[in-house]
């Protein structure tokens, strides 16, 4: 199942940014108008939605991928312990393997955060808003400033995020 699930990320991963977001616009769309509840919560082609679906499916690579390289890590002399002692798999996840797979589980949540910050730059061209309409308005009137003004802030969370998990 691992080889099946890394194949998944990895592949998702070689989508551009902006291609997925275009991608997702005709799927979301067409749920909205199938189920108009859905439409009522703000689920819609253009906004907020495929630029949320976008980001968590680009999130999950460095994730997905650390977490079960921190799992394969644990020397197995420490899992043949636990069993000795008597735990269940389940025991051995949560009391062994977890816990020392942690840094790289953590590591993996830094890199996708880091990364989402910048993909949500582009998410304002599906209509997303935030920084990413500075940016794209400059880059559309060739006005440095306007880009700065959207750019620069993106840098500054993304270096902040990458700080604060670095510490946790």
């Amino acid at each position: 199942a691992a080889r099946l699930v890394l194949r998944a990320v990895d592949s998702l991963q070689t989508i551009p940014s902006l291609a997925l977001f275009g991608l997702l616009v005709v799927p979301l769309a067409a749920l909205s108008f199938r189920f108009p509840s859905l439409r009522a919560l703000g689920l819609r082609g253009i906004g907020a939605a495929p630029a949320l679906v976008a980001l968590t499916l680009y999130a999950l690579l460095p994730i997905v991928r650390n977490t079960y390289t921190g799992l394969c890590v644990v020397p197995p002399a420490i899992l043949e312990a636990g069993r000795g002692m008597g735990m269940s798999r389940r025991q051995l996840l949560t009391r062994v393997e977890l816990p020392l797979a942690l840094r790289l589980v953590l590591s993996g949540l830094r890199i996708a955060t880091v990364q989402t910050v910048g993909n949500a730059t582009v998410a304002a061209l599906v209509g997303a808003g935030g920084l990413g309409v500075f940016v794209f308005q400059g880059l559309g009137q060739a006005a440095v400033d306007l880009v700065l003004l959207g750019a620069f802030p993106v840098v500054l969370l993304a270096a902040a995020s990458d700080r604060v998990l670095a510490a946790v």
